[in-house]
């Protein structure tokens, strides 16, 4: 019976290989794809954190660097979008028509 020993044996290394792929890599993935999402969508006037935990406000993008207006001194430095640890709030732009569309309500195509 050593036929079916490997057989179970295979079995097992396949179940722990599934095992791992959905509760370690496939939740890093989803949220490595949510980091790229909000580094995407950052714009003028959102207040971020770095990774380095700097605070500032965006005062200027670029496709790969942002350029941030720390609140105190007022200095700007430039960061690689990639630094960008979380946005801390939105500008001011997209939290007006965020209220927009709140106000105008769901949209009823009649």
């Amino acid at each position: 019976m050593p036929q079916g020993n490997q057989l179970t044996s295979i079995f097992f290394m396949i179940v722990i290989f599934g095992f791992m792929y959905f509760m370690m890599i496939r939740p890093q993935k989803k949220k490595d794809k949510e980091i790229k999402a909000m580094r995407d969508s950052l714009s003028i006037g959102d207040e971020v954190i770095t990774i380095g935990g700097i605070h500032g406000k965006i005062v200027k993008v670029n496709d790969e660097i942002i350029v941030l207006e720390m609140t105190q001194a007022k200095n700007r430095i430039e960061f690689s979008k990639w630094a960008v640890g979380s946005v801390a709030k939105k500008g001011k732009e997209k939290a007006e028509k965020v209220a927009e569309e709140i106000e105008s309500g769901p949209k009823d195509e009649e």
